[in-house]
């Protein structure tokens, strides 16, 4: 970066995406966006040069601006966020929403496959009067969520197991999951934010479904009936995990769109 750079001028050419650069620049200098605005004449010394030149050199590279920062926003909260766990994104959000509504008073709740725990804090956090119970298979995944929880004060129960098996006997009222359903091979995984994000938490490296199999046949044993099953999905997965759940013996299936108007959640009642 150039001596005597002022903050006007990195945001009038910055060199990558403009509003992407006021983020970074925000971060690197601990300023709001009124104060960038307000003091962009402002010439940065050498330390803060050096530490806008890094945040933008790793940016420049493809690191999503999240994992730059430590932390995403998501359901109102902000959520520490580390390469150990998927990016939480605002389609999720809808997932949430969906098992909300259809939560009784004192539900039990399982959240299967956590990453940040970005599910389950966000419902523990709307309704502490749940049981939530947040699930994976990556230990490191784990440590990411129950700082999350811990930060926002919501109440939930982490393990670690591969899908069910650390369960027991238990039962929910309802299930919830955003597990792997990228296909193997997707060119995608290579594209974009997915190239930093853990490939695991992605693809299930088969067809895109085994995850969801899993997840649905489980349910005989853990979902109480009448309770709910809602699984976030790939765009043009909605009716094969519909039929899915058809077979499994689910009603009232169906799915929902996201503000895209992708069908991305599918679910039923056991």
């Amino acid at each position: 970066m150039e001596p005597g750079a002022t903050i006007g001028s990195l945001l009038r050419k910055p060199p990558l995406d403009p509003l992407e650069a006021r983020i970074l620049l925000s971060h690197a200098l601990q300023l709001s966006r009124v104060q960038l605005v307000t003091q962009s004449e402002r010439i940065l010394n050498q330390r803060e040069s050096d530490a806008v030149a890094a945040l933008f050199a790793r940016r420049l590279r493809g690191e999503p601006i999240a994992y730059i920062l430590g932390e995403r926003e998501f359901f109102g909260l902000l959520l520490h966020t580390t390469p150990d766990v998927l990016i939480p994104r605002p389609e999720t959000e809808h997932l949430v929403e969906l098992a909300l509504e259809r939560m009784p008073d004192k539900a039990r709740l399982l959240d299967m496959g956590t990453g940040s725990g970005a599910i389950a804090i966000a419902i523990a956090h709307a309704r502490p009067d749940a049981g939530v119970t947040a699930l994976d298979a990556s230990e490191a995944a784990l440590d990411v969520a129950r700082r999350n929880a811990e930060r926002h004060q919501a109440k939930v129960r982490f393990l670690l197991s591969d899908w069910y098996a650390a369960l027991g006997n238990e039962q929910f009222d309802i299930i919830v999951s955003n597990p792997p359903y990228i296909v193997a091979g997707d060119p995608h995984l290579s594209q974009g934010d997915l190239r930093f994000e853990p490939v695991d938490a992605l693809t299930d490296h088969g067809d895109g479904l085994s995850a969801i199999r899993t997840i649905a046949e489980g349910t005989q044993r853990y979902l109480v009936a009448g309770g709910w099953l809602l699984m976030e999905h790939g765009y043009d997965q909605a009716a094969a995990v519909r039929a899915l759940l058809v077979r499994e013996g689910f009603h009232e299936v169906q799915s929902w769109k996201d503000l895209a108007g992708i069908e991305r959640v599918t679910g039923g009642r056991r």
